[in-house]
């Protein structure tokens, strides 16, 4: 799905036993907080969150108050997020390694919400009259249009490794995700890789062929919300309120009945598409509506080997920051204990605590 480059403060709280989570003693908790977020199938949920009021009540609940703000650029929201503009975004587990990591900045993912399981992916245009079917390895020695140093540029880099090419045997040109649909459109445009809502999008063009997508690698792109780990430290109702949330939006998708439709038809509106086109994504997505299942994959020795793949690739491709001379200079940390990196210099976290709360009906 998403970009890189697809990339603070606080006052301190009190002791939280229940939690074990101890800020600096002395200063009150903060009170109102900023997330930001972009449009994805994925995320969806939360501006209808926050047109219901769900959000509020949560926030209510907790005493705080909790601002969702849309960035229409996703690396834009990953670069202000970076920069200290928000204390928490919507985002991929891929891109919090390679922008507010190598930016400083300490990450928390406490919400898997799902993975991208054929919501990214790469397409070919066919030229001519009578446009024959193409394959992914018809892609060679083209152009291909996508947000650089992205889930999309990792999504191509694993797509090439299945027919035997590398990634120098294409040319890249980044663009944005707000303008890869209409550069699908113009004549010199001949292969893209992109995410949803772009990739249904393009796809209804007669000339578009879809021949790899995330559903290929399943469980590689995570889609989650990470807040500043300071931040989290020192008020952790924030994730409480913002787990809550989430879960009760999850309740309503999951059910059969009109007012789950009527959720997603508003989820389909915010995105720019129809129930249909909206539900045909959430397919293509592998929504954790479930926290327990959600919490047992983040504590999973899968997701400690997926984001060993990522946080190489990552390096590889020079975005652990300038001069960073090891794939260990950045340490992940995982809720059984395990450190990928340098345990000294931890810049992304996974906790599920707030999800199994959830799970046992304790927010």
């Amino acid at each position: 799905m998403w970009s890189v480059v697809r990339k603070g403060i606080v006052a301190a709280a009190a002791v939280v036993m229940m939690l074990g989570i101890v800020g600096p003693a002395g200063a009150a908790p903060k009170k109102s907080f900023k997330v930001a977020w972009s449009i994805y199938v994925g995320w969806m949920p939360w501006p209808y969150a926050d047109e219901t009021g769900i959000l509020k009540k949560w926030a209510d609940k907790y005493g705080i108050s909790i601002q969702l703000v849309q960035i229409n650029d996703y690396v834009e929201s990953l670069n202000q997020y970076t920069a200290g503009a928000f204390d928490g975004v919507l985002i991929t587990n891929m891109d919090t390694l390679a922008v507010p990591a190598p930016g400083g900045v300490d990450s928390t993912a406490i919400i898997l919400g799902d993975y991208s399981n054929g919501n990214d992916a790469v397409i070919l245009k066919s030229i001519g009259l009578s446009p024959k079917k193409k394959t992914l390895a018809d892609i060679a020695g083209q152009k291909v249009n996508l947000v650089q140093l992205s889930v999309s540029q990792y999504l191509l880099a694993q797509a090439l490794q299945t027919v035997q090419l590398k990634e120098s045997d294409v040319t890249l040109v980044n663009t944005s995700d707000a303008d890869v649909v209409a550069a699908f459109g113009t004549s010199d445009v001949t292969a893209v890789v992109t995410w949803n809502p772009q990739v249904s999008e393009i796809l209804q063009s007669h000339n578009a062929q879809k021949v790899f997508d995330s559903s290929q690698i399943p469980g590689q792109i995570q889609d989650l919300l990470v807040v500043n780990t300071q931040i989290l430290k020192e008020n952790p109702a924030l994730a409480k309120a913002l787990v809550g949330t989430w879960y009760e939006v999850m309740g309503i998708m999951q059910k059969n009945d009109a007012a789950s439709a009527e959720a997603r038809t508003q989820m389909a509106k915010d995105s720019g598409t129809d129930l249909d086109g909206f539900d045909g994504q959430v397919k293509t997505t592998r929504l954790y509506p479930d926290p327990a299942e959600a919490a047992q994959f983040v504590r999973s020795k899968d997701n400690v080997a997926i984001n060993d793949l990522v946080r190489k690739f990552c390096f590889d491709h020079g975005m652990m920051g300038e001069g960073a001379k090891s794939v260990d200079l950045i340490g992940i940390a995982f809720p059984n204990g395990t450190v990928l990196g340098d345990p000294k210099n931890i810049k992304f976290r996974y906790d599920p605590q707030f999800m199994e709360m959830a799970a046992q009906h304790k927010l």
